[in-house]
C-alpha cells in the first residue's frame, strides 16, 4: 500500500478495541509530537532535511498540493500522518534485520497496546476540527505555524539533546539504549529521541531490547 493509499484508508477507520492500561492524554500527545517532528525532520525530497527517508510529503508543492485536493478538510493532518507512516516503515525495515525484531522498542513501535492508543489519539485530533498546531503545540517550534517552518539542523539537534542524556551502544541493528525499558511512555519517548544524537546520514534506529 502506498503512503497516499494508507492516508486515505485511515480517514475511514474507526477506533480499535483494546485492553490494558490507559495512558494519559498528555503522554500520548508527547509521543505524537515526537513521532511527527522526527518524521518531518527525516524527509528528503526537493528541499531535503536529514534525508532519512526519501519523501516530500510536508511540502507546499509536494504532498500538500496533492492532499489539499484529495482531503480538503483534513489535509494538514493527512500530510503529517503520511510522513509519520514513511518513518514508521523505515523503522520497521531496520527492525526486521534483527534476529528478534519483536523484542525491540523504538520511537515508532512502543508495543501493540501503546501503538493503538497513540493512533487513536491521532484520529481523535483529526476529528476534533483543530489544526495540528492547536492540538499539538509542540510542533510549532520546529515545523512552524504553517507546517513549513525553515529547516534548522542546529535547532533540531538542540531539541533532541534537550530530551536528556542517555547511554547507548552501537550494534548492527542501530543504537541500543542501556538499561531497562522505562515504564512510562513519556520517559520512553524522551530517551528514544535523545538517542538520535549525534545526527547521522541515516536513521540510527535508537531502541530498547525487551528482556526475555
Amino acid at each position: 500500500m502506498s503512503l497516499l493509499e494508507f492516508t486515505a484508508d485511515q480517514e475511514g477507520r474507526s477506533s480499535a478495541d483494546r485492553r490494558g492500561q490507559v495512558v494519559s492524554a498528555s503522554d500520548l500527545d508527547q509521543a505524537l509530537t515526537a513521532q511527527i517532528t522526527v518524521a518531518w525532520a527525516g524527509e528528503g525530497g526537493e528541499e531535503p532535511r536529514l534525508s532519512w527517508w526519501q519523501t516530500d510529503l510536508v511540502s507546499e508543492f509536494g504532498g500538500e498540493d496533492l492532499l489539499r485536493r484529495l482531503l480538503p478538510k483534513t489535509y494538514p493532518w493527512a500530510m503529517l500522518q503520511a510522513v509519520r507512516e514513511a518513518a514508521r516503515r523505515k523503522d520497521e525495515e531496520l527492525r526486521a534485520k534483527a534476529s528478534d525484531p519483536d523484542q525491540l522498542v523504538t520511537l515508532f513501535r512502543f508495543g501493540f497496546e501503546l501503538d493503538e492508543q497513540v493512533e487513536e489519539r491521532l484520529q481523535a485530533h483529526k476529528r476534533s476540527g483543530r489544526s495540528p498546531q492547536e492540538a499539538l503545540p509542540g510542533l510549532v517550534a520546529l515545523l512552524g505555524t504553517s507546517l513549513h517552518g525553515p529547516w534548522d539542523r542546529a535547532q533540531f539537534q538542540e531539541w533532541v539533546e534537550a530530551q536528556g542524556p542517555v547511554q547507548s551502544d552501537p550494534v548492527p541493528t542501530g543504537r541500543l539504549l542501556k538499561g531497562a525499558v522505562p515504564a512510562g511512555l513519556d520517559r520512553r519517548v524522551q530517551q528514544l529521541v535523545a538517542a538520535l544524537a549525534p545526527l547521522g546520514d541515516t536513521y540510527p534506529l535508537p531502541h530498547f531490547r525487551l528482556k526475555p
